[in-house]
């Protein structure tokens, strides 16, 4: 099984990297791009005979309390059997 975490800051928040990307990409004439958000992509190998819906509630918790900033930041958590 694999998990894969989508971490991304909140639309409320300022994302300065995501300014950043947005802005080059209008330099180099890329038209018609709207907000743009710099996140962080995570995937992790469990181990063979995990249960998946114990697997899934512990990685929500390490997302809370560990890999994302609940207070500035979103997380899409995906397990794949």
């Amino acid at each position: 099984m694999k998990a894969k975490i989508i971490i991304t800051p909140k639309k409320a928040v300022l994302d300065p990297q995501g300014k950043t990307v947005q802005g080059a990409l209008a330099h180099m004439g890329y038209e018609g791009i709207g907000a743009v958000h710099v996140g962080k992509y995570i995937e992790i190998e469990l181990q063979p005979g995990a249960a998946p819906a114990d697997a899934e509630a512990r990685l929500h918790e390490a997302c809370r309390r560990f890999l994302s900033n609940p207070v500035i930041e979103d997380y899409k958590l995906e397990v794949i059997a």
